[in-house]
């Protein structure tokens, strides 16, 4: 009942704050912001499909995989990936037409504030902004891994599936060495184990083979083939061996071998307990992983931003209809896209702290869309 009860209260508190006017304007620009989604992936996979028909013919890509594998996955990515162009045009295209139409005009009239008019709009944008983040954070990434199988198998024809002289460490003070790994079979050849203590060696371990238990209930577990172990006490030496020998090693495949968009197939969680494992082991291949965390939280906020700034550049009617504000708008979301490509590029190349880079698009977009705010009402 208390539960009910507060549902209610609820209903009530949004009726409240959420008028007429405001389910308008939500019901036009998620509609609009939807239909352009529809409109402009459409158009690409028209592309795309042109593009790698070829492709596929040549590798005997599957009907079914095509589809549900690659175009099914092509999607959701895309349309999440330029989600802030999205939100600009429909934000721009149906204001435009409400101020073309001179509803702008009867809402200011009737003693509605430019600041009232944007709640709608912020409503609307953090709705996009939920959906976004959930599904750039955990939704997509499990059908990016799908998307990259299907491309390395029908359309790119290679994927890194091996590694060669891996040294990395695993745990505090203790470093591991893995000559060859084959990821499809998930083996390696050639392996070392060493700890240290105050920067001693008090034990080195070497194998011929090193397997990973991929059936077993918890991460970390291998079995090593031809093993010894060199215990190192003082000035002695102990020496044990044998044929094989299962082992809990603080490592996994995905330690080993790196793929180009690697870090796209994590979801954010994922994405967080791995930057920590390779800070904690020194590892300097970390920066990307980074970047794409940070970059998920601060793609999210650019609806909010984009929004007012769109809100602002079309709220006003003017001669010769949208057209040009539709263009300012295109090239404004197009330099949002192209700055975030940029600051991460800086990041992995130039040292730029990965959590500014992500950010840099949405702090710089913040004051083009402070200074258009307080133009807009003028």
């Amino acid at each position: 009942m208390k539960e009910l009860l507060i549902k209610i209260w609820h209903i009530i508190t949004l009726r409240r704050y959420i008028k007429r006017l405001d389910w308008y304007i939500i019901k036009k620009f998620i509609g609009t912001y939807f239909f352009a989604i529809a409109l402009i992936i459409s158009i690409s996979i028209v592309f795309d499909v042109n593009e790698n028909l070829s492709k596929f013919t040549q590798y005997h890509a599957p009907i079914k995989a095509i589809v549900f594998d690659y175009y099914a996955n092509f999607v959701p990515y895309f349309s999440n990936l330029f989600s802030p162009l999205f939100v600009f045009i429909a934000v721009i295209f149906f204001t435009s037409k409400l101020a073309g139409d001179s509803e702008i005009i009867s809402m200011l009239a009737a003693g509605v504030s430019f600041k009232r008019l944007l709640r709608p709009y912020m409503i609307s944008a953090a709705l996009i902004s939920i959906l976004t983040f959930y599904l750039g954070a955990f939704v997509i990434p499990k059908g990016t891994v799908i998307r990259q199988n299907f491309e390395s198998m029908y359309k790119n024809n290679k994927k890194n599936t091996s590694a060669e002289n891996v040294q990395l460490q695993v745990g505090k003070g203790v470093i591991a060495y893995i000559q060859f790994y084959d990821n499809n079979m998930k083996r390696g050849y050639g392996f070392s184990l060493d700890k240290f203590e105050n920067k001693k060696l008090v034990s080195h371990m070497t194998a011929n083979e090193i397997q990973y238990d991929t059936i077993s209930e918890s991460k970390y577990h291998w079995k090593v083939s031809g093993w010894r172990i060199r215990e190192l006490r003082g000035m002695k030496e102990h020496i044990i061996s044998g044929v094989t020998r299962d082992t809990v090693i603080q490592m996994e495949p995905t330690d080993l071998v790196f793929s180009k968009g690697q870090q796209e197939t994590f979801t954010s969680s994922q994405l967080r307990d791995y930057i920590n494992k390779q800070i904690d082991r020194g590892s300097s291949n970390v920066v990307q992983y980074e970047v794409e965390y940070h970059k998920r939280i601060a793609s999210s906020f650019a609806s909010f931003i984009l929004t007012i700034i769109g809100v602002s550049l079309s709220s006003r009617k003017r001669k010769g209809g949208m057209g040009m504000y539709l263009g300012i708008g295109l090239a404004l979301s197009f330099g949002y896209i192209m700055l975030q490509t940029v600051s991460a590029t800086f990041a992995i190349n130039a040292g730029t702290p990965p959590m500014l880079a992500a950010w840099m698009p949405n702090i710089i977009f913040a004051f083009v869309a402070y200074f258009l705010y307080r133009q807009a009402p003028n």
